[in-house]
């Protein structure tokens, strides 16, 4: 489905932030870019800034007009940092614009469009849009670069994709971090349980102390790695008591 949503660059000037606003849309898993009438492209600069992201600008598009970039596309959203006295319909929020791009985008084309470093989109440009979106930012120095636009709004797009149903996206934890199996869980416990009595720990029989400090440990949620340090300690201790 992200195949399916495509970034439009409206004449940019610096090819720098081609580059860039490329790695901003690898990061969120976007791939299809379209360069409307850039001033330099391809160039050095721009696969600079790119870093891990060229087979991105391999793949870009150059066109001659925005409406080419966007004729196939059932919805194109305008990004602008002021509002236009055009009957468009409005996102006050990139992530109410995601929500609603990612349920066009499940079987036809998507076009976000961003507009030149200085003056951003026209009129005439912004009528070739079917919706506006804005980005929040502070009312007095709400200027973002071109890159970081296109960063904000392929992270909100991302994050509708990924939260949605079936999307299939798996967080990245540490492999430390693994929690253990509950047969593991439980030989600790009874290690644990053997130790206290065998050192004389448990001096009354019908205290809850083994039962207190089982549910202290259920309730740290030890990783795997953990509990092996635990058992480790619990074997070191047992191995110093007397035969």
């Amino acid at each position: 489905m992200l195949q399916h949503i495509r970034i439009v660059l409206v004449q940019t000037f610096h090819p720098g932030n081609i580059g860039a606003a490329a790695r901003a849309m690898k990061t969120m898993g976007l791939t299809e870019l379209v360069l409307v009438n850039p001033r330099l492209f391809p160039d050095e600069e721009a696969t600079r800034l790119a870093a891990g992201a060229t087979d991105v600008l391999e793949s870009a598009r150059v066109v001659s007009s925005l409406e080419e970039a966007v004729n196939d596309c059932v919805q194109v959203v305008g990004a602008s940092a002021r509002l236009r006295s055009l009957p468009l319909p409005h996102f006050d929020e990139p992530d109410e614009m995601a929500t609603d791009v990612i349920q066009n985008a499940q079987t036809a084309p998507v076009a976000l469009v961003f507009g030149r470093e200085r003056s951003g989109l026209t009129n005439d440009e912004i009528r070739c849009c079917t919706h506006q979106v804005s980005i929040p930012a502070n009312p007095d120095y709400g200027i973002l670069n071109l890159s970081q636009a296109v960063q904000i709004l392929a992270y909100e797009v991302h994050r509708a994709w990924r939260k949605g149903d079936g999307s299939g996206f798996t967080y990245q934890r540490p492999l430390e971090a693994t929690p253990p199996s509950r047969e593991q869980f439980l030989h600790f416990q009874a290690h644990l349980g053997r130790l206290m009595q065998e050192s004389g720990f448990l001096t009354q029989p019908h205290a809850r102390t083994e039962e207190q400090l089982q549910a202290l440990f259920a309730r740290a949620q030890p990783s795997r790695k953990e509990l092996s340090l635990l058992r480790g300690l619990l074997s070191a201790f047992e191995s110093h008591l007397p035969k």
